[in-house]
């Protein structure tokens, strides 16, 4: 089995200090720090190439590899920004969209793609980590996993929540969420 571990980035700058310096906020690095004295060791590790989720794995302790151009999990039409915090079911609304077959299952097929690019060059029981985002995590789960208990996953990913992954046999075959505490700062 091989492991890929994708993570959402972590908590951002709001207001007037966004845009300024990092993008993380400090309770955003505190989060990553927090879930990254855990996590590990990676192979390899790939972000998308927004500077949240390069500074998200550089904050969990780990040197980014690579970085992937992430297309967005929001599909006119089909997939409205932010849905999946107001969908009852998401993952289960999220696989049907997949199954219709239209322009967010090639987007869900996109997304898997990265999925399983993050894993080139990693051994057998080796391990890598994905750092992305919302609303395209959750896609690209539905697409990696279309028969899965979907009704079963719970909420969609809020910052640093995470999902490991089990490859073999050329297929994505295991799935266990890992959801992030809460960081209520010092």
């Amino acid at each position: 089995m091989i492991w890929l571990d994708v993570r959402r980035h972590s908590l951002t700058k709001k207001g007037p200090a966004r845009g300024r310096g990092s993008h993380l906020s400090a309770e955003g690095v505190a989060l990553a720090r927090l879930i990254g004295a855990g996590a590990g060791p990676y192979e390899r590790v790939v972000t998308s190439g927004s500077p949240r989720a390069v500074e998200t794995a550089v904050a969990m302790g780990f040197a980014v590899d690579d970085t992937a151009e992430w297309p967005s999990g929001y599909v006119a039409d089909e997939i409205p920004r932010h849905a999946q915090w107001e969908w009852a079911d998401p993952y289960q609304r999220l696989a049907a969209v997949v199954r219709a077959g239209r322009t967010a299952a090639g987007v869900a097929g996109e997304l898997r793609g990265i999925f399983l690019d993050a894993l080139d060059g990693v051994g057998e029981g080796g391990s890598a980590l994905l750092v992305g985002h919302g609303g395209a995590i959750e896609l690209a789960l539905a697409a990696c996993f279309p028969d899965g208990d979907h009704a079963s996953w719970g909420a969609p990913f809020a910052h640093c929540d995470g999902v490991r992954l089990g490859f073999t046999g050329g297929r994505f075959a295991t799935l266990a969420f890992d959801r992030a505490v809460t960081y209520t700062g010092r």
